[in-house]
């Protein structure tokens, strides 16, 4: 049974990733920060269903507790599939925003990309095959207004995404970004109204969770073995 990780597999997106991956035969690792009970829960709500799964507890910005964490799932073998979710923003117009602001959504988003990634990728190459994909956003694409520090560790996101998927192509793993659009969620509901939505999306709606995820799923899969350093963004339209 292959593996996968979700870092912040707590989250509206990250738990329908989850359920996705665990639906399509995986083993789930469910990773959360501050949220452990909230991984343990999906955890066990996907045991009661007959899915294989754990819930594990560290900080992406933490690379020593990070690279230990890690060290102890590797010692069962490869993590094959890894979804790298763990994102916060913290947002301010530009002129007015604190270097705390900028920093913490950087370390988050860009430093726990490298603090996760790298010690898997090994393990990955020696298996020769793998998926990496990252949950990114429309911002990393098309920028948006009071979250500069949040589309640039989006932005950066594709550009890393893009250079390690050459890296690794011949190896047998995918390297890939899903840029989600506006998604309905406990942190979206608050930002855009159904006024906000009409007037952004063409679709004339938010995504759902579920819709992000099955677009994971298959680049988790043998199916999308061809599709490499790729940016797909789930965003009814709006680029």
């Amino acid at each position: 049974m292959k593996r996968a990780l979700i870092t912040g597999g707590s989250g509206a997106i990250g738990a329908a990733i989850c359920r996705r991956l665990a639906a399509d035969g995986l083993h789930v690792i469910v990773h959360a920060n501050r949220q452990l009970a909230n991984a343990q829960a999906l955890c066990a709500a996907l045991q009661q269903g007959g899915a294989s799964a754990q819930a594990i507890q560290f900080d992406v910005c933490d690379a020593a507790a990070t690279q230990a964490a890690l060290e102890q799932l590797l010692e069962d073998g490869p993590i094959q599939v890894l979804v790298n979710n763990a994102g916060i923003h913290d947002d301010a117009v530009f002129p007015g925003m604190q270097r705390s602001q900028w920093e913490r959504v950087i370390d988050v988003s860009l430093n726990g990309f490298f603090n996760v990634t790298q010690p898997l990728s090994m393990p990955m190459i020696r298996s020769r095959w793998g998926r990496i994909i990252s949950i990114s956003s429309i911002a990393g694409i098309t920028g948006n207004r009071g979250q500069t520090n949040y589309a640039a560790a989006k932005g950066a996101l594709h550009a890393a995404s893009k250079s390690l998927a050459l890296e690794l192509a011949t190896r047998g793993i995918t390297v890939n970004a899903v840029a989600p659009g506006i998604i309905s969620s406990d942190m979206s509901k608050d930002v855009f109204d159904s006024a906000a939505i009409a007037s952004l999306v063409p679709m004339k709606r938010a995504g759902k969770p579920e819709e992000v995820a099955d677009l994971v799923g298959f680049l988790a899969s043998d199916s999308a073995a061809y599709i490499t350093g790729q940016v797909i963004s789930v965003n009814g339209g709006m680029v």
